[in-house]
């Protein structure tokens, strides 16, 4: 028993100390490969850190949209606007707060539409 124990220590001593002492590297990695792995790397951290932004940032944006509604709904009751609902839009408003006048179907139909 006393032998066997030796054998496992000598065997995980020579083990040990190949796996921590240095060895030569016969190997040249030129500086555009080295810039290729660094490019790969950096882009790979930004992709990570956009998609935790985005997964993080959602239930920030959806409780801002939220909160915008009930007050827009809380002012337009307060103006004694009965038909105020709450929008059910999801999308991004693109409202400039310009005011375009509408055009009637007649107007449409002899106008030429300008991009």
């Amino acid at each position: 028993m006393n032998r066997s124990l030796n054998l496992v220590l000598i065997i995980s001593s020579i083990a040990c100390a190949t796996l921590l002492l240095p060895h030569t590297a016969d190997a040249y990695v030129g500086p555009g490969a080295g810039l290729s792995l660094l490019g790969a790397l950096w882009a790979l951290i930004v992709a990570i850190a956009a998609a935790l932004a985005f997964i993080i940032a959602w239930p920030i944006r959806r409780m801002r949209r939220r909160k915008r509604e009930e007050r827009e709904l809380a002012a337009a009751k307060e103006r004694g606007d009965d038909s105020a609902k709450p929008s059910t839009d999801t999308s991004p408003s693109t409202d400039t707060g310009e005011s375009r006048p509408t055009a009637t179907p007649a107007q449409e139909a002899t106008e030429p539409r300008h991009p």
